[in-house]
């Protein structure tokens, strides 16, 4: 299921109007081109909904609509199966990480990077009818001392403002639609799917019993890169030989111990057969501070997860 993010920084700009309304059409055939090409539920996210969408300045989306009355509800019907603010949350959101484009804040363009989906943009200007756009992204991340640090770089998001661009999207598109197909962790798009799917998912990871809460109350934002660290985290048991790897797995992303302070302070769980143990080694997840802590089970060949969300003690 594709998930479609409008830039709004293409819209509410300075443009004629006749221009703005044919940058608005050719934008609606895009996003149903990928609609056709998708067939599973193609969903189109903004920040506010729609139907207060500004093309250009002083000018609303309403004159366009009432013109193109069956692009408008097929828009709306996009953009319903989707809560237009469930990826831009007050608390998990944005707070240490932020997208700009020429130095202009673009939060949709940075939805699109963080859940992979794809960014759509009127094309009224020449940088936005490219079908990938570079924008700097700017994060805080975790020193080696525990200590947070500004890392500024510069990614590519995939994007959309013409149906020439769902062709150039199209092996992505399809792929998106297999995952679907196959039920597998690509289509997962909410916490409860993770829980509900974890002996598919993750056969190697055992959970304490408050994962599950954690897992279901997810913010959509953290679904996806929760999930793939969950699964890195089963591969690497999975492929691990306790007799020749003594040191334990070869974990595939960044995974260290906390500090001991603050392993004491915040990493102690009751265990599953009820005694107080230190779950203090994790993997982290973005954006914001996601953590997996967890400790190595050698008797079981598992990884045994205590908790999955916000850094503890943060």
């Amino acid at each position: 299921m594709p998930l479609l993010f409008l830039n709004e920084i293409s819209c509410d700009t300075d443009c004629e109007p006749a221009r703005a309304e044919r940058a608005m059409t050719e934008l609606a055939r895009a996003v149903l081109a990928v609609v056709k090409a998708d067939r599973a539920g193609t969903v189109l996210v903004g920040r506010e909904p729609i139907t207060g969408l500004q093309i250009a300045k002083g000018q609303s989306v309403g004159k366009w609509s009432g013109k193109n009355r069956e692009m408008w509800r097929r828009l709306l019907l996009m953009q319903s199966k989707w809560p237009h603010r469930a990826v831009y949350p007050e608390g998990e959101g944005f707070y240490d990480i932020e997208y700009r484009h020429r130095g202009q804040p673009a939060d949709g363009l940075g939805a699109a990077h963080l859940m992979d989906g794809l960014g759509v943009s009127l094309p009224v200007e020449p940088c936005w009818t490219d079908d990938h756009v570079l924008v700097e992204r700017e994060r805080l991340v975790e020193g080696a001392g525990g200590e947070d640090c500004s890392e500024t770089d510069e990614v590519g998001v995939r994007h959309l403002s013409s149906s020439v661009h769902c062709e150039t999207h199209g092996a992505w598109i399809r792929q998106g639609v297999e995952a679907v197909r196959r039920g597998g962790l690509d289509a997962v798009t909410r916490g409860a799917e993770l829980w509900e799917g974890r002996a598919a998912h993750f056969p190697h990871l055992e959970f304490l019993p408050g994962v599950e809460q954690q897992l279901r109350g997810l913010s959509p934002a953290w679904v996806r890169p929760a999930g793939s660290r969950l699964a890195e985290l089963d591969q690497a048991v999975a492929s691990w030989d306790p007799g020749s790897e003594p040191e334990g797995p070869q974990w595939h992303s960044w995974v260290t111990g906390e500090h001991q302070q603050r392993a004491r302070e915040f990493c102690l769980f009751t265990d599953l057969d009820g005694q107080l143990r230190m779950f203090d080694t994790h993997a982290r997840f973005t954006p914001g501070p996601g953590r997996v802590y967890f400790r190595v089970v050698r008797a079981n060949k598992a990884a045994r997860v205590a908790h999955v969300g916000r850094k503890l003690g943060v």
